[in-house]
């Protein structure tokens, strides 16, 4: 992935993106995936739900290490099959710089409630 800069866009294609807080419930291997990664179970509460996701977070984060971990995620991108298995949500990371493969989640630091809008 490149570090470049992106081009400009405007503040309405941003806000059009659903950015939630949840909290990881469930973490397994993904073991069909081309590259490793977990299946997840985020819970962004009442009236969302549990939404799955294939997130590649399996060099820095354990699955039992994952689980209760608060997460950042895009609801309202088009579900995907990651090796049979339905991604629903986009969990959000960044990537370590000496190791663009390690990817670091993207979450809140101080509580709050699951499915609290990202604004």
């Amino acid at each position: 992935m490149s570090n470049d800069p992106k081009a400009e866009t405007s503040a309405e294609t941003f806000f059009a993106l659903d950015i939630r807080k949840g909290t990881v419930v469930r973490a397994e291997i993904n073991a069909g995936a081309n590259k490793p990664a977990y299946r997840l179970w985020v819970d962004f509460g009442d009236p969302i739900g549990v939404r799955q996701s294939s997130a590649q977070l399996t060099r820095r984060y354990s699955a039992e290490g994952l689980v209760g971990t608060p997460v950042l995620g895009v609801l309202n991108f088009p579900a995907r099959r990651i090796a049979g298995f339905r991604s629903e949500v986009l969990i959000l990371g960044t990537f370590d710089p000496n190791d663009p493969g390690d990817v670091i989640l993207v979450r809140p630091d101080a509580d709050c409630a699951d499915g609290y809008p990202l604004g």
